[in-house]
């Protein structure tokens, strides 16, 4: 028992660390009768500081596990050049840069950026790593880089590869 209470613990403590690197911009109470909240939180992209990203989902107090369901929304908010392009892994899967805890059960809120080249678009996946009702619940949202500087970057490099050949 003491066993179960150390490890139950030791969860929520880890929760409640994870949930603190983005900032809470919203909480809104599903009801009266629930104690479930839907939570909306904001960061930046740590490897391009131009991209602000909005999540939410639901926080269930009194449980050892949240649900499963999210969204992400994410913007240009500032400056994105090739420099910072060039530091991200470009490879189909991409790259995690965000993980927050969702249950003591090892399910996680992940969100992943991934590089479409050719539309020169970043794209951020959120997703749990737990299946859930028989569904992997995931969201979608893309930061074109049409007008950054990135993209003039770009353009330049791919007119000057043309006219070389």
């Amino acid at each position: 028992m003491i066993h179960l209470k150390r490890v139950l613990a030791a969860g929520l403590v880890f929760t409640a660390l994870s949930a603190c690197s983005p900032k809470e911009v919203g909480d809104v109470s599903l009801g009266l009768f629930t104690t479930k909240d839907i939570k909306i939180q904001t960061f930046n992209d740590p490897a391009i500081p131009g991209v602000t990203c909005h999540i939410s989902h639901v926080e269930a107090d009194l449980s050892l596990a949240d649900p499963s369901d999210m969204s992400i929304a994410c913007r240009q908010t500032g400056e994105i050049t090739a420099a910072m392009l060039s530091k991200i892994d470009k490879s189909k899967s991409g790259e995690v840069i965000f993980t927050a805890s969702k249950s003591i059960l090892f399910k996680h809120l992940k969100i992943r950026r991934i590089f479409d080249a050719d539309n020169r678009t970043l794209v951020y996946l959120s997703y749990s790593t737990k299946e859930s009702a028989g569904s992997d619940k995931h969201s979608l949202t893309t930061v074109p880089l049409w007008g950054s500087q990135a993209w003039q970057e770009l353009e330049a490099q791919q007119q000057a590869a043309k006219a070389g050949k």
